[in-house]
Formats: structure tokens, C-alpha cells, sequence
């Protein structure tokens, strides 16, 4: 069953349109990547450090596979340095309501 994360970021202060430009480097592999369904990418109106990416993937099993992927590249470690904290990740089901 396809699953909706939510990942919200803080970029460092002042760097949010350069984390963006960091991004927009990385994510056409995370688009390609087996088991990725859509990612888009918001920025905050009113705190353009803040960022929030919406993605869909076939499973959390898909995503979890992705996110190791990226650790062993090195791309989680270079990301986590220009944040502020860590992210909220959070997993979401579609319901029927």
C-alpha cells in the first residue's frame, strides 16, 4: 500500500534558497529511485529556511530502502550539516473518510 511521508526541514539561517539549490541537485535520483511514486518540495512564505517535501512511495519497506541508500552515499550526512536540527519525519496512511 502506498504510504505519504511528510519530512519538514530547517536550513541554517540565511542558507534556505541555498539548501534549495543543494536539492534540486539531488532529488531527480530520489524521483528515479524504485518504489518512489512523487516528491514535491514547499517553502515556507513566511521563513524561507523552512521546507517541507510531500513524498509517495509504494511502501514504507520502498522508503526505508531509499533512506539506507542514501546513507551509504554520504547524501544524509552532507544534508544534516546545513539543518538546523533534525527533521520530523512522518508516515502517513490514505483513509477512506
Amino acid at each position: 500500500m502506498a504510504i505519504t511521508i511528510i519530512l519538514e526541514i530547517q536550513a541554517k539561517k540565511g542558507t534556505g534558497n541555498d539548501f534549495l539549490a543543494m536539492m534540486k541537485g539531488i532529488l531527480p535520483e530520489t524521483r528515479s529511485y524504485d518504489g518512489c511514486i512523487s516528491l514535491n518540495v514547499y517553502q515556507n512564505q513566511d521563513d524561507s529556511d523552512v521546507m517541507v517535501l510531500v513524498e509517495n512511495f509504494e511502501s514504507k519497506a520502498h522508503y526505508e530502502k531509499y533512506l539506507a541508500w542514501r546513507e551509504e552515499t554520504g547524501v544524509l550526512q552532507k544534508l544534516g550539516a546545513a539543518l538546523e536540527g533534525p527533521p520530523s519525519i512522518r508516515f502517513f496512511d490514505l483513509v477512506d473518510a
